[in-house]
Order: C-alpha cells, then structure tokens, then sequence
C-alpha cells in the first residue's frame, strides 16, 4: 500500500468519524439545550401572566386554552387565588400566585445550569470537530 493510500484511508477515517459521530452529537446536545430553553421560556410567560393577574387584582379571568396541536378552547377561572403549576412528571401543583412565582424562580435556576452543561457539552464537541480538522489539513500539509 502507497503512502498516498494510506493519507488517504485515514483521512476518509477522520471525515467518517467527523460526519458519524460528532456532528450527530453535536446536533442532539443543541437540540435538547433548545428544549431546555423552550421549557424556561414557558415558564418565563407564566411568571409574566401571574404578575399581570397580580397587578389587575383579578379575583376571575376569561382565557384561551390550548387542548393540543394548536386547537384552543375558551377558560372561565372563577377564583385566580391559587394556580396548577405542571412541575414535572405529569404532577401538577396548587400554588398561590406568590408560591407559583418563587417555584419559578428556582425551576429558571435549575433548568439554565442545564443549559449552561449543554453548552459546556457542545462546545467540547465544536472542539474536537475542530482538532480533527486540523489533525486532516496537518496530514495533507505533511504530504506535500
């Protein structure tokens, strides 16, 4: 076997290994950090439509209620003194509207250290996607 067949076994290794392994990696850990985010973003809007039903003292409230697949249907909440808040695992919870607003706090803590591993797990792959780049262009710059 040439040297040249050899580079180039190896360099096929190295773009396999790149388009197989890491990119997919890569793309699941950017896909749950976005999930993450999505799920700190709906409780972001909790938070604000328990701080605007604070601030109208509404003791009841007409609202629009989403059943699925964007199929809406309309709410009659006849005392707005306490909220069912879904804190994971298909449990939900009666909180008071200043209870419901402290349980966000600490799930927005725990979910963006989530995020913040995500990010720390991605950029880890970007690194070694970039060092075998680089491992590539050195083994063809070698050939020359």
């Amino acid at each position: 076997m040439s040297k040249e067949t050899g580079l180039t076994d190896i360099l096929q290794k190295y773009d396999e290994f790149i388009n197989l392994k890491l990119k997919p990696n890569l793309k699941a850990v950017l896909d749950s950090r976005d999930e993450v985010f999505n799920t700190i973003s709906e409780y972001q809007k909790l938070k604000s439509q328990i701080e605007l039903i604070q601030k109208g003292e509404h003791k009841e409230l007409k609202t629009m209620v989403d059943l699925g697949s964007q199929f809406y249907v309309q709410a009659h909440v006849p005392d707005t003194t306490y909220i069912y808040v879904n804190v994971g695992f298909g449990f939900h919870v009666q909180f008071t509207l200043d209870e419901a607003k402290v349980f966000i706090d600490k799930k927005e803590q725990r979910l963006q250290s989530s995020v913040d591993k995500y990010t720390e797990e991605a950029d880890k792959i970007r690194a070694h996607i970039k060092m075998v780049l680089e491992a590539m262009a050195e083994a063809m710059d070698s050939t020359k």
